[in-house]
């Protein structure tokens, strides 16, 4: 897991336009909700400044109604996992890739917890994101 927001690992920002875009699109919008003090507002006046500024300019045209209505929802993990579930039935493969995120291996598992810790993420989020056991967190 690499933290890509605004300041932080330029480096791999500077190879990669989208990934510089897509930063300063979150920065932009984090700091339009302070400003506003309405997440649907700064969203739509992000849409509208990154439009205009050559930010995600093509993606936007093409996706801007499904930016906002992705964006004006809620982050749900049952609701990702679900949306996961759905696309690998239509990719066609066999139990839906979603089914073999929830039951990783536990090495994976591990992974992610590690990239969690090192981002300061709480133990009790990783554990619900990851289903391991607290003690085995801790020992991390």
């Amino acid at each position: 897991m690499i933290n890509i927001n605004e300041g932080r690992n330029e480096a791999i920002a500077a190879r990669c336009k989208n990934l510089a875009e897509y930063s300063a699109f979150v920065a932009k919008e984090r700091s339009l909700e302070k400003e506003l003090g309405s997440r649907d507002e700064a969203v739509k006046e992000t849409v509208k400044y990154c439009q205009k500024h050559d930010i995600l300019r093509e993606f936007l045209k093409l996706h801007a109604s499904e930016v906002l209505n992705m964006l004006y929802r809620e982050w749900n993990w049952d609701d990702a996992l679900a949306v996961a579930r759905e696309e690998s039935r239509e990719e066609g493969w066999e139990g839906g890739k979603a089914e073999g995120i929830e039951k990783g291996s536990f090495n994976e598992k591990l992974k992610i917890a590690r990239n969690l810790l090192s981002e300061g993420t709480t133990f009790e989020f990783i554990q619900k994101i990851t289903g391991l056991d607290m003690e085995t967190i801790e020992k991390l």
